[in-house]
């Protein structure tokens, strides 16, 4: 089913976006493997989502290659969109469904078939714990909640990669906690995880992350490797090393 010519489960060479004059995404390359937790860091208006829409083949990149589950994503769009699982931070759900009507209608714009619909059916309501809101309006359902049921959504037709765009944006530390248990759960059966945040708390549940800023990757590591790049009496957190990153990057490009 999927063409892979290597090992990567994503991989980029030079990818770019402009839009006009403006450098959206500058150049960047990384390869993520098969089912490990990949974090794409940076604070807002950093090219997360730009570059995360151009491997979901949503954006057609300016130049650069990459491939997506072996799929080019210049040439294959189609067949990514086909398998690859994708949840936006707005979630992407109809408010004026119930839960179990918006798990049917998302089964159907997956293909998912007759036979299998409802044994995903049940398996997005256990893993998202949402037994006891079945019959609830959508709408009315706290963030978390709506935030589970969006990811099992977007796992209904099995995908082995998975895109999270900022995921965990306007919810609590509680929900954020669980929705991260979950997502080392799918990681655990071998599904790659791309996940963008400017948390960088979060950053600490990934196998690897890099670090985007300006549309650029100015770091790329595990959380231990980025840390020994820091120099103190104690251990900083990966939010005082990407400021600091930051901070340098800044001064090294000051007048370019």
């Amino acid at each position: 089913m999927v063409n892979n010519t290597s090992n990567n489960a994503v991989e980029v060479n030079a990818l770019e976006k402009r839009f006009g004059s403006f450098v959206a995404v500058n150049r960047i390359s990384f390869a993520v493997a098969p089912g490990e937790i990949f974090g794409f860091l940076g604070p807002n208006g950093a090219g997360k989502s730009t570059t995360i829409r151009m491997l979901c083949g949503i954006l057609v990149p300016s130049s650069g290659k990459g491939s997506v589950g072996g799929f080019d994503i210049v040439r294959e769009q189609p067949k990514i969109k086909q398998n690859i699982g994708y949840m936006s931070q707005r979630f992407s759900l109809y408010e004026d469904l119930t839960v179990d009507e918006n798990i049917d209608f998302y089964s159907g714009i997956y293909g998912v078939s007759r036979e299998k619909k409802n044994q995903r059916k049940e398996w997005v309501i256990e893993m998202a714990g949402l037994e006891s809101f079945r019959k609830t309006l959508t709408r009315t359902l706290p963030v978390g909640w709506k935030q589970r049921l969006s990811l099992g959504c977007a796992l209904l037709h099995e995908p082995r990669i998975i895109f999270l765009d900022e995921p965990t944006s306007g919810v609590d530390p509680i929900a954020r906690r669980n929705f991260w248990l979950l997502i080392k759960q799918m990681a655990s059966t071998g599904v790659t995880v791309f996940v963008t945040t400017h948390y960088m708390d979060e950053a600490e549940n990934c196998d690897r992350m890099a670090l985007i800023y300006k549309g650029s990757i100015i770091a790329m590591g595990t959380s231990k490797q980025l840390k020994t790049k820091f120099t103190t009496d104690v251990e900083p957190s990966l939010e005082d090393v990407f400021v600091w990153m930051i901070e340098s990057y800044d001064r090294e490009n000051a007048g370019k």
